[in-house]
């Protein structure tokens, strides 16, 4: 029998069920709180460990670090329930030979629609206009929420991945010009993504709209700092549904309070939730919310249904996974998944 095990964050319930229904493999849902031994025992007996990909959603103790693969010898691989991997230490992963999986593209139409929903927030001032009428306050005109409109502005994508490229269908739509940077994509694929390939910087300096798509990890973190901020289109504006951490908060209220850029639509925190009294939220031009770009009933859905078929293709085919973070792991990690389940 192999094991996989989980903790006891909210997962769709497709997960559950389609993991429960095959023939050879135990699923063992585990507490994150106050049962830490039965847990440890758990893991040491698994083959695969389903993780959230959320870093506030689970006690450190519990992230893939290379304390807990020294634990969990068994362990051949560890299935993100999204497309990001802030819970995973995948270099210590690939020195340990466990394979890595996320569910990139899972929840992209989720990510890219809730993008477009940021932009159109702050441009079109949809929640200072809903504040207003719902307060005592009836001194305004229409004039005094008046907006600005997508149609002809030029939006620019850091990171052109499966989210990223729906950004762009949807930017397109909309009538607008799209730029994109991403140095995994050479100029033909980036046009076949539906949008122009350029650098970083002229991105920042041409673009009306810019939306970050890529991935948290070492090249990406404080990438939007205060001289990316000041590179920015005086009057522009800034979205991230990508990960807290690629830009810098206090340099963005900084850019924002001064009017250098006209407003902000942001999804993922440093701290998620952030604190109320956080100095961006006081600004009512910029549009906040709760890591919810990949939050739909159809994108969980989809992503628990990924992996649990991703996580069986492995364990009883030992078939490469197509979602393979690591891929220099394959030639060990195929070994070990032969010996331990006879492939």
């Amino acid at each position: 029998m192999s094991q996989v095990v989980r903790f006891d964050y909210w997962l769709d319930p497709a997960f559950n069920r389609i993991i429960s229904a095959a023939p050879g493999v135990t699923l063992q849902t585990c507490a994150r709180e106050g049962a830490d031994r039965a847990a440890w025992e758990a893991l040491a007996q698994a083959q695969v460990l389903q993780i959230t990909a959320a870093k506030d959603e689970l006690p450190r103790r519990w992230f893939v670090s290379a304390e807990l693969l020294a634990r969990c010898p068994k362990l051949l691989a560890v299935s993100s329930s999204g497309s990001g991997c802030d819970t995973i230490d995948i270099e210590a992963c690939t020195r340990a030979g466990v394979v890595v999986m996320n569910q990139a593209g899972g929840n992209a139409d989720s990510v890219a629609e809730l993008a477009l929903g940021l932009m159109l927030a702050v441009l079109r001032r949809i929640p200072e206009s809903d504040a207003l009428l719902r307060s005592n306050q009836r001194s305004f005109s229409r004039e005094d929420l008046m907006g600005h409109e997508l149609r002809g502005r030029t939006l620019g994508i850091v990171g052109v991945g499966e989210t990223g490229r729906r950004t762009a269908a949807l930017g397109r739509a909309f009538g607008m010009q799209v730029l994109g940077v991403d140095p995994a994509l050479d100029d033909a694929e980036m046009s076949a993504r539906g949008a122009q390939s350029v650098s970083l910087d002229e991105l920042l300096r041409r673009s009306d709209i810019v939306s970050l798509h890529c991935p948290r990890n070492a090249s990406t973190l404080g990438l939007m700092n205060a001289a990316a901020f000041a590179a920015m289109k005086p009057g522009s504006i800034f979205v991230s549904t990508a990960r807290g951490g690629i830009h810098d908060e206090n340099a963005l209220h900084a850019a924002i309070a001064s009017g250098h850029l006209k407003g902000a639509g942001l999804d993922v925190w440093d701290q998620e939730p952030p604190p109320a009294s956080h100095a961006l939220l006081r600004l009512p031009n910029v549009v906040a919310t709760f890591h919810t770009a990949g939050v739909t009933h159809e994108a969980r859905r989809n992503n628990a249904t990924l992996a649990a078929i991703q996580i069986l293709q492995l364990l009883s085919d030992g078939e490469r996974p197509e979602r393979l973070v690591n891929p220099d792991v394959w030639p060990r990690a195929r070994e070990r998944i032969a010996a331990a389940l006879g492939h």
